[in-house]
């Protein structure tokens, strides 16, 4: 590490997001300038970007030229052109997460392949190939399909629960990856910086919306043992070494009914498991990131609070312009943070916000977090 900080750095970031969005708000304080490249002229970081650039993060000139005079290239989203980052880092830009990670992990096929090769826990698995036909794996049943790259918030997800379901499969090249008969579904945010240094942050619960197939509901921290957690977290810590990426990692995991930690799949970014981290913890997701991509110690990740974080969706079948209803109502509730994302038009499922509830008492936090849920509501006008 340098004994002098530099402020003033620029970083680039491929996507405008709401993850984006948060990342700016924490590198204000380390005046450093955020640069984003995004295709949509309404993201979410455009008018807080220090610059924002209208492009494609798919199209190989347009990532290249907008990473050419950046100190640090990084990603909120991995469906980005790997090919331009790599030829970035050859030139001597620093790319976090490094390009041959993110190839990796946007393709579950590779994903899955590197966990079984790397004696990872996962649940059992098959890769078939563009137009394979379900049919010839019956004897696998039931199983999930999950395309090997695009999927992305419940897109691209089917689950298989019989032959009469192969109606509803994909064509392209998937995973199938068998049932998994769960207790619980968990994850691990690990960080690590270009010395080796890993973090990561404690255990937490997620419970999902079945209809929309994203998480709904997030308990800091999850209800498991001790034994439990360290498991999760060695798993966890175990794949940012393998991988040896620099960044933030967003490690899913099921817990089985008979006390199996298995892992489900990664993401190489600040994630929505992470969220909470903002009020909750001595140091928030976004703010880890950017220490490990600058190569700054990594800062404290134990909890400040019991948490609850609520994601805030649009409304099923509702679509236009946004407006928040209950919004002043929630207000008046203690602990309650809200983040709206900037987002103008709203629609079905669409992630529209998030909020946190804190509590000393985490059963108060979600009686708090089950009021919020009902009460705020994005809807269109």
């Amino acid at each position: 590490m340098s004994s002098f900080y530099q402020s003033g750095m620029k970083i680039g970031i491929l996507g405008g997001g709401q993850l984006g969005r948060m990342f700016i708000q924490e590198a204000i304080d380390f005046d450093v300038e955020v640069h984003i490249l995004d295709s949509d002229e309404n993201a979410p970081c455009r008018n807080i970007a220090k610059e924002f650039t209208l492009g494609s993060i798919l199209d190989f000139d347009t990532v290249y030229n907008f990473g050419k005079d950046k100190d640090v290239i990084t990603i909120e989203i991995e469906n980005v052109n790997v090919d331009a980052l790599e030829k970035l880092e050859q030139e001597g830009k620093k790319v976090y997460p490094q390009p041959h990670i993110i190839r990796l992990i946007k393709d579950k096929g590779l994903q899955k392949s590197f966990y079984s090769e790397n004696k990872i826990p996962t649940a059992p698995f098959k890769l078939i190939a563009e137009n394979e036909s379900l049919s010839d794996h019956q004897d696998f049943l039931p199983f999930m399909q999950k395309l090997r790259t695009g999927g992305y918030d419940g897109r691209g997800v089917q689950a298989i629960k019989s032959s009469a379901d192969f109606e509803l499969g994909f064509s392209e090249a998937s995973v199938l990856e068998s049932f998994v008969d769960f207790e619980k579904e968990l994850s691990v945010i690990v960080s690590r910086n270009a010395d080796g240094q890993i973090k990561s942050y404690p255990l937490v619960e997620l419970e999902f919306n079945p209809e929309a197939n994203l998480v709904e509901f997030l308990f800091a921290p999850a209800n498991v043992s001790p034994s439990i957690e360290e498991v999760a977290k060695d798993i966890a810590e175990s794949i940012i070494e393998k991988l040896g990426m620099v960044g933030i990692l967003a490690v899913e995991l099921f817990l089985t009914k008979t006390g199996q930690v298995l892992v489900n799949e990664v993401a190489p970014r600040p994630h929505n498991s992470g969220h909470q981290t903002i009020e909750a913890n001595y140091t928030s997701q976004y703010q880890q990131h950017l220490r490990a991509i600058l190569n700054l110690p990594l800062g404290a990740t134990g909890m400040l609070q019991p948490s609850v974080m609520v994601n805030l969706l649009g409304e099923k079948e509702n679509f236009g312009e946004v407006k928040y209803q209950g919004f002043e109502k929630i207000m008046n509730w203690p602990g309650v943070y809200p983040h709206l994302y900037g987002k103008r038009e709203t629609k079905p499922f669409r992630k529209m916000g998030h909020i946190t509830i804190l509590n000393p008492e985490l059963d108060t936090a979600k009686e708090i977090a089950v009021k919020v849920k009902e009460t705020l509501k994005a809807v269109g006008k």
